[in-house]
């Protein structure tokens, strides 16, 4: 591969971008904190900044985040601009969260429960959905983000496979809703969503990290030297499809004893579902409420789908040498001792240097944003998506 320099367009480039990272991380910032975070002198700051402003990126404010010397303001991301509605989206509900120009909430996250037959049926929820924010904010224009259950490809913005669909084949949500709403609209897949939240919002956030959701499947991220990881066929990812029954039941990608027909939601109410043919089918809370009252079973079924996760994890982990880990998804319910057994799984790594189960055991968390937060993610697209591509993109 040829390498070469960067020219001084190429630097102001990326440091321009760099920038932007910080202040759409932390949406207020002054020229010192600017500097500091950036390793640069103050007149390159200030010459970065006056730029940032011509081009109308950022804003510069009077309000002073420091009383100590001579003080010039503040800066910040521009009011003005499109607003974002966060949704994520499954054939049976919608949460949605709307988001102003520099990407903070408005207003509390809601959901709505749907029952989308078809691909027309769900378009026409999402639409619906839309318009009725919209009117509430008629002055504001406002784009749509949306992060869907399954296989999605990022840039055509279709979903390729959507778990609890009655449908099986791809629909173009990007290009259908465009030409509906006549807006620009942002599609990826909602374990992306968790992965980006955990990427702006949380602030102490290491540069390499992988968030895996436990819920009706299970999937997983990853983020390496800063950037999500997709592969070349936007696949990474799909822990949920790892091997760990070759003999076991049918998994909806085709295949036997993937993961999530061992440890998935659907996997437990399944499970349920054959133990009592008899009896209606039961919910996720249901199940839930079962096992916090005790019931052996479940108590079994939860501590085995544990270490299938863990056996999953530490294959991962030998592979890509990623030590903190987010848990997201309501499987998160199962609690400490659903966790625990997640980490023993992946105590022996004779790679690791570290030699006690106390120090592992802070490498694997739950997750801490709430949900607002977390929807607010997919709305990171159109950062990600816009001037702050990675730096080999720049060149």
């Amino acid at each position: 591969m040829k390498q070469i320099g960067l020219n001084n367009f190429q630097v102001r480039k990326h440091n321009k971008a760099l920038f932007m990272m910080f202040m759409w991380r932390h949406k207020r910032l002054s020229k010192s904190q600017l500097a500091q975070l950036s390793g640069l002198t103050i007149p390159a700051t200030t010459k970065i900044l006056d730029e940032l402003i011509d081009e109308g990126k950022i804003d510069h404010s009077a309000i002073a985040l420091s009383h100590r010397g001579l003080n010039s303001g503040s800066f910040q991301l521009p009011e003005s601009g499109p607003w974002t509605l966060c949704m994520c989206i499954t054939p049976t509900r919608i949460e949605f969260q709307l988001a102003d120009a520099q990407l903070v909430a408005k207003g509390e996250c809601q959901q709505k429960a749907i029952s989308a037959a078809t691909p027309d049926a769900l378009l026409n929820e999402i639409e619906a959905l839309w318009r009725q924010v919209c009117q509430q904010w008629p002055k504001k224009k406002i784009n749509l983000a949306l992060a869907v259950h399954g296989q999605v490809d990022p840039v055509t913005g279709v979903s390729q496979h959507m778990p609890q669909a009655a449908w099986k084949a791809p629909v173009q949500l990007k290009y259908l809703l465009e030409e509906r709403l006549s807006i620009e609209v942002r599609v990826d897949n909602d374990c992306i969503m968790l992965t980006l939240a955990e990427k702006w919002l949380n602030r102490n956030q290491q540069g390499e990290f992988c968030v895996i959701n436990v819920d009706y499947g299970i999937g997983s991220s990853f983020v390496i030297n800063g950037e999500i990881f997709r592969g070349n066929l936007y696949g990474s990812g799909q822990i949920g499809h790892t091997i760990i029954a070759p003999h076991g039941s049918l998994c909806s990608c085709g295949r036997q004893g993937c993961l999530e027909t061992v440890a998935s939601l659907s996997a437990l109410k399944q499970a349920a579902r054959l133990r009592n043919r008899a009896l209606p089918p039961l919910t996720n809370r249901q199940l839930l409420a079962q096992w916090q009252a005790g019931d052996p079973w479940i108590a079994d079924w939860v501590h085995h789908a544990a270490e299938a996760i863990g056996m999953s994890l530490y294959n991962f982990l030998n592979t890509l040498n990623i030590n903190q880990i987010w848990l997201y998804g309501r499987s998160c319910a199962f609690g400490e001792s659903w966790r625990k057994t997640i980490i023993q799984q992946i105590d022996f790594n004779p790679f690791d240097p570290r030699d006690s189960l106390k120090n592992r055991a802070t490498n694997i968390h739950f997750g801490l944003l709430d949900r607002a937060s977390q929807l607010l993610g997919i709305g990171y697209l159109y950062v990600e998506n816009g001037e702050l591509a990675p730096l080999s993109k720049l060149l």
